[in-house]
């Protein structure tokens, strides 16, 4: 029963987190809404199962880089408010993490989509 009760806590404190993301971080908002894109063109369509679990994945991995950017970003700011060198190096370390991670989900989207649009709109 003790094992139950500790991963609910975990999950309520992961749901906590989830939702304080949407609520406060206007680029996690952005990531979710071309997160929604991609899921309804991969509908309309019509990828394959492997480009579906690519796309999932590649969302799943987006969301989550985005959260570790602002975990980063927000410890950052709690261990020390001044310009610091080290803190700066810190920030800037995560949003490129970031941005590579969506380098990345720009490629796979080039990938999957884009044929698939180009014949379409008859390109």
């Amino acid at each position: 029963m003790h094992f139950l009760k500790k991963h609910h806590l975990s999950f309520k404190n992961a749901f906590a987190g989830l939702f304080w993301a949407l609520k406060t971080q206007q680029n996690f908002r952005i990531h979710v809404l071309l997160a929604c894109v991609a899921l309804v063109l991969s509908i309309i369509l019509k990828i394959s199962r492997g480009e579906f679990a690519v796309v999932i994945m590649t969302i799943a991995f987006g969301l989550g880089t985005e959260m570790v950017n602002t975990s980063i970003e927000e410890m950052t700011d709690l261990i020390t408010i001044e310009w610091r060198k080290e803190a700066k190096i810190a920030k800037d370390v995560a949003a490129g993490m970031m941005l590579t991670t969506a380098f990345g989900a720009i490629g796979v989207s080039l990938i999957i989509f884009l044929p698939r649009l180009l014949v379409l709109f008859g390109f």
